[in-house]
């Protein structure tokens, strides 16, 4: 019977959340991470960066551009908003060769080597689609920095989530891009898309079984919700990815749909610990460098 089925599974959930400590470890781990977080009053401002020398001689002027750029104390800016119960350290390290950036309580780590590849990699000329070496540079900058922050907000404030972490990370970093102003949200997105080419220049990409298996989804398939969900947003700023058939049609008739799903998770689970004021005075701001065809690197 239903009332029967119904009360088996009441009585399932009723014994899953009760128990005890020998019977769950991971529940442990859960509930000491939580006591961990209850010691301090959450509040905003709570953002620290540091800029660790590079361990190899070959990054040091990625280490003195993003320092020049004051590209950390961009980021301690523009998530101060949020209130927090630790302080959360955003860093640049070298990481011994490998490509990387990664959040681990407290602190976010951005590998000079992953900085060195998205600066080797941006155009020396504004793209076809009009993403400029700049703006290259700084989405693709700020996509992965938002990415990990994302990471970092869903551990700090304990926001749950039935879907991959990885995918929620990106819709995060995607829904602060599209809330830094018009502008700067075209450019940002613009950037952000450019780090995905290689994966999208072929119309039909073959990629390795193994590829699908990963935590991340598939390159490509990161790059069409990125363009959906700033479709979703603002059609008008955005129409050109449909124009110039980068978002197929097809999906593009639901992302308002999908962009209104994150807007919502992100009111109901996010908007609750930012600190209003600080919110009002980071959106006047302006966060991008004059827009500039000029090429970053010689």
């Amino acid at each position: 019977m239903v009332l029967s089925r119904s009360r088996s599974l009441l009585a399932a959930a009723a014994a899953i959340a009760g128990l005890t400590a020998a019977g769950c470890p991971w529940a442990v781990a859960q509930s000491s991470a939580q006591l961990a977080l209850s010691s301090e009053e959450p509040r905003p401002n709570r953002i620290q960066f540091e800029y660790v020398p590079p361990k190899d001689p070959r990054h040091e002027h990625v280490y003195k551009r993003v320092m020049e750029g004051r590209a950390l104390e961009k980021v301690q800016q523009l998530f101060s908003p949020f209130r927090l119960p630790i302080d959360l350290t955003v860093r640049t390290v070298g990481c011994d060769g490998r490509s990387n950036a990664w959040y681990q309580r407290p602190a976010v780590s951005l590998c000079y080597e992953y900085l060195d590849e998205i600066w080797q990699s941006a155009p020396k000329e504004t793209t076809a689609a009009g993403v400029t070496p700049m703006d290259a540079v700084v989405g693709q900058f700020f996509y992965v920095v938002a990415h990990e922050f994302g990471h970092a907000m869903f551990d700090l404030l304990q926001v749950p989530s039935f879907g991959s972490a990885e995918e929620a990370a990106d819709q995060f970093s995607t829904f602060m891009m599209l809330h830094m102003g018009k502008d700067d949200a075209r450019r940002l997105v613009a950037g952000a898309a450019f780090s995905y080419r290689n994966a999208v220049q072929n119309s039909a990409s073959i990629v390795p079984l193994q590829a699908f298996s990963d935590l991340h989804g598939i390159p490509a398939q990161r790059f069409f919700n990125l363009l959906c969900i700033a479709y979703g947003a603002d059609p008008e700023t955005f129409a050109m990815v449909v124009e110039q058939k980068y978002l197929p049609e097809d999906r593009a008739r639901n992302c308002k749909r999908e962009y209104d799903e994150v807007a919502f998770a992100f009111k109901k689970l996010i908007v609750p610990h930012l600190d209003e004021d600080l919110v009002n005075r980071m959106m006047k701001k302006e966060w991008l460098p004059p827009e500039s065809a000029k090429p970053v690197r010689d």
